[in-house]
């Protein structure tokens, strides 16, 4: 085996990891449910004790838990003897974390933690250890083998707890009904939470917003593109808005018609703009752009007047000029379709 090539190597650490995965998720069963319930019904949180390799993997646990609406934190057991015991509340569900079900300084844990009568879940791959016997729910960890060569570093298994902890922390995230926006509020410093806090209105163009009448002639539209900088006109008015003209229609009308210039706005003009509410997160209003392929929409105040124009900060490539793509009715229009 240690005369395989690196990518072999590679392919038989991946393939035996999935299979311990997969065996792990056919296993699945009500002992998860009841996880579920217990951490549902707690009042507090969810404290998450591990050693070695399954310590690191429960600073991610209780992490992942935390930013998805359930309130954790990680307590390390050998920390727990000089004082850090003070941390753990009755009301508080543990989950103890040891692929062994024996690991010394849990086992030392459970007195403390039955005398206050925390509920305690484990995550072991033997029900039947000190630490399985002692919990009110198991979740079955337990893998074949081990992925490393000798059998002994622990990589199939601590692949298999990390794996049934994502598992927890989604499923009582979606029962919880937890929102982009709470994940938001839990994660306002990085790049993720300001786009996800983001809304249209922070950041759309609304200061002189290129306008013209359905009766402009075909030079007066163009002059409104240039001026207003944004690739398009509103064909209209903000209380009144009868369509849109895009860089985009100017290069068909050019293509379609032998005369352009004798063209007026309403003859070039899109009849049907996209628009969005202001209030809409702008990670949903990027996401939407990309779905059209649209690199602009049009904002709507609480009175359905056009209040601005959002578009697209990051440019898919390949997409060409994407402003000229159709801009149809409304968004509320379209996700109805």
């Amino acid at each position: 085996m240690n005369t395989l090539p690196a990518l072999a190597q590679a392919r038989r650490v991946i393939a035996m990891e999935i299979d311990a995965l997969s065996a792990m998720s056919a296993r699945l069963g009500p002992e998860f449910e009841r996880a579920v319930e217990l951490i549902l019904r707690c009042p507090r949180r969810v404290i998450v004790c591990g050693m070695g390799k399954s310590g690191h993997i429960g600073r991610k646990i209780a992490a992942t838990m935390a930013s998805t609406g359930t309130a954790a934190f990680f307590v390390h057991p050998g920390e727990a003897f000089h004082g850090d015991l003070g941390m753990i509340l009755p009301e508080d569900v543990v989950l103890l974390i040891s692929n062994s079900g024996e690991t010394d300084e849990l086992v030392r844990l459970l007195p403390f933690l039955q005398q206050q009568s925390n509920p305690l879940v484990a995550m072991t791959g033997r029900a039947d250890s000190t630490i399985g016997r002692a919990a009110d729910v198991v979740l079955d960890i337990g893998v074949e083998c081990e992925a490393c060569s000798n059998n002994l570093a622990p990589t199939s298994s601590t692949t298999a707890t990390l794996v049934m902890g994502d598992a927890l922390a989604v499923t009582l995230s979606v029962l919880k009904g937890f929102r982009p926006e709470d994940f938001a509020r839990f994660h306002p410093g990085g790049s993720l939470g300001r786009r996800l806090l983001t809304r249209v209105s922070d950041v759309m163009q609304r200061e002189r917003l290129p306008f013209c009448a359905e009766s402009a002639s075909f030079r007066e539209v163009v002059q409104a593109i240039t001026r207003g900088r944004l690739g398009l006109v509103l064909v209209g008015t903000p209380a009144a808005l009868a369509g849109i003209i895009t860089d985009g229609d100017i290069r068909r009308a050019f293509e379609h018609h032998a005369s352009p210039m004798a063209l007026t706005a309403a003859d070039i003009m899109n009849a049907r703009p996209r628009t969005i509410a202001a209030d809409t997160r702008l990670a949903e209003a990027e996401s939407w752009m990309r779905e059209l392929r649209v690199q602009a929409l049009v904002a709507l105040d609480v009175r359905q007047q056009v209040c601005g124009v959002v578009q697209l900060l990051s440019q898919e490539p390949g997409w060409g000029s994407t402003a000229s793509a159709p801009l149809a009715e409304t968004a509320a229009t379209a996700d109805a379709g």
